[in-house]
């Protein structure tokens, strides 16, 4: 199961930093990613990492500005989101990338983001 959290309402400008804890499994050895769903629109690719963290990639929105990071000893991914904008309000997802799948095909709750202006 993989759980989303640290959402919240922030103003234009700040910080936030979401998590995506695994239990039950582990993702340690899966490329993980960060998809955003907005009212009224269709889910997004935000971010991804490898299973070592070494290469990471970013959708040109969020780019400079987001940075996604994990510690597989404890099972977790990260997203650091810096200088907020209201266009990143959503509902914000981690996923495993399953390789038999060839897809992003295990999905965890969301966590809103609503940032004001």
């Amino acid at each position: 199961q993989l759980q989303a959290s640290g959402g919240g309402l922030v103003q234009a400008g700040g910080s936030l930093r979401l998590s995506c804890a695994a239990s039950g499994r582990t993702f340690s050895s899966n490329i993980m990613g960060w998809f955003r769903q907005a009212p009224g629109k269709e889910r997004e690719f935000v971010a991804q990492i490898t299973y070592s963290g070494g290469i990471t990639y970013y959708a040109s929105s969020v780019k400079g500005r987001f940075t996604v990071t994990r510690d597989n000893a404890k099972n977790t991914v990260y997203l650091q989101m810096n200088s907020l904008k209201p266009e990143d309000t959503a509902v914000y997802y981690c996923a495993a990338y399953i390789t038999t799948a060839k897809k992003y095909d295990y999905w965890g709750q969301g966590t809103q983001l609503t940032v004001s202006s």
